[in-house]
């Protein structure tokens, strides 16, 4: 019984600190809700030709979301958890966006590539 006590006391710690958390940034919370409506509508209405210039900008973008995640986690105290977490989910996804916007640019610029003629 012991085990389940304490795993519901923790339980608790995490929730009322969650709690907290979102109670002291709810703008921001608002802030994020707004934007990922809002980027959904963006990216919805773009239509097909335009994907791959749009590509490139998101990819520069996430260049930028991941030097702000090192400069974050280097200033980051070890106290603030939360920060540091969010800054690694960052840091991780917006590092696969950039390796799979590369990869996904340099195979459609291969496309257009003409193929090689023989000259011999």
């Amino acid at each position: 019984m012991k085990g389940n006590w304490s795993g519901r006391v923790t339980l608790n710690i995490v929730m009322e600190n969650l709690y907290f958390l979102l109670v002291e940034n709810k703008e921001f919370l608002y802030i994020l809700i707004l934007s990922v409506f809002l980027g959904i509508e963006v990216i919805g209405k773009v239509p097909q030709v335009l994907h791959t210039p749009l590509m490139s900008g998101s990819n520069a973008l996430s260049g930028v979301v991941v030097l702000g995640c090192l400069l974050l986690l280097g200033k980051a105290s070890d106290a603030n958890v939360w920060v540091r977490i969010l800054a690694w989910l960052a840091l991780v996804l917006a590092t696969i966006n950039v390796v799979g916007g590369f990869a996904v640019t340099n195979r459609m610029l291969e496309m257009f590539k003409g193929k090689k003629k023989d000259h011999g």
